[in-house]
């Protein structure tokens, strides 16, 4: 296995009396993909939002090691620093691809690249090779209304790479798509991600998902029950 790209040890985050997160350990390797699994409320969507630097944790620790630099203690960071490396580091895909309705397919992905500095038309650019590369090549001047559940999740996958981020976390990315469309976005975000090297991980309630990534991890009651290897 590739040096860990993620470590989490003891990880502990609580929603008023309601403990979501009960010490987690866990490692998540470089170029791997790893599925969380569990029931609603074990602590999945915590996990992947405390791992990304979403939410800090109550206690416990979370280090992402880059491909080039240092480690960064990602639960140490203040809120603008954690900003600053979901931005640059991390992509994300989420059920409803939370895309802006009023841009376009590949404005909604170039931004993604302008908000960490880079020019307006070399954003542009990137963002039509990702489209393209992805299926989407004469699709870029559409609004996200006029593309189906599928193809908008391929713009959010593109959104989520074009920063060339070692990381994707998706929370339940094809939960709202039928299971064609489902297999088509997984094609899609395995390719994008481990397929080119990166790191993904995936939150599903779906079993035939989890079984395309290489490890699956069960989460309950805020523990991790089990993390075999799948694939």
């Amino acid at each position: 296995m590739n040096s860990p790209v993620l470590h989490a040890h003891g990880l502990v985050k609580s929603f008023g009396s309601t403990r979501a997160l009960a010490g987690i350990d866990l490692e998540v390797a470089s170029g791997e993909s790893v599925a969380i699994m569990g029931a609603s409320g074990s602590g999945k969507t915590t996990l992947l939002h405390v791992l990304a630097g979403i939410t800090r944790p109550d206690a416990g620790r979370v280090i992402f090691t880059p491909a080039v630099g240092t480690p960064v203690e990602v639960s140490a960071l203040g809120e603008g620093a954690r900003s600053r490396l979901r931005r640059e580091s991390f992509g994300f895909v989420f059920q409803q691809g939370l895309l802006i309705p009023e841009l376009t397919a590949i404005e909604n992905v170039a931004l993604a690249a302008m908000i960490t500095g880079v020019s307006r038309a070399e954003a542009t650019q990137r963002a039509a090779r990702w489209l393209a590369a992805l299926g989407l090549q004469g699709m870029e001047d559409r609004r996200i209304g006029e593309l189906s559940g599928g193809q908008a999740q391929r713009v959010a996958i593109a959104r989520a790479q074009i920063t060339g981020a070692g990381v994707v976390f998706a929370d339940e990315p094809t939960g709202a798509l039928d299971s064609t469309t489902s297999s088509e976005v997984m094609d899609a975000l395995l390719w994008s991600t481990t397929g080119q090297g990166r790191t993904l991980v995936v939150v599903t309630h779906d079993p035939q998902v989890a079984a395309r990534c290489s490890r699956t991890i069960a989460v309950r009651d805020g523990r991790v029950q089990g993390a075999g290897v799948t694939a």
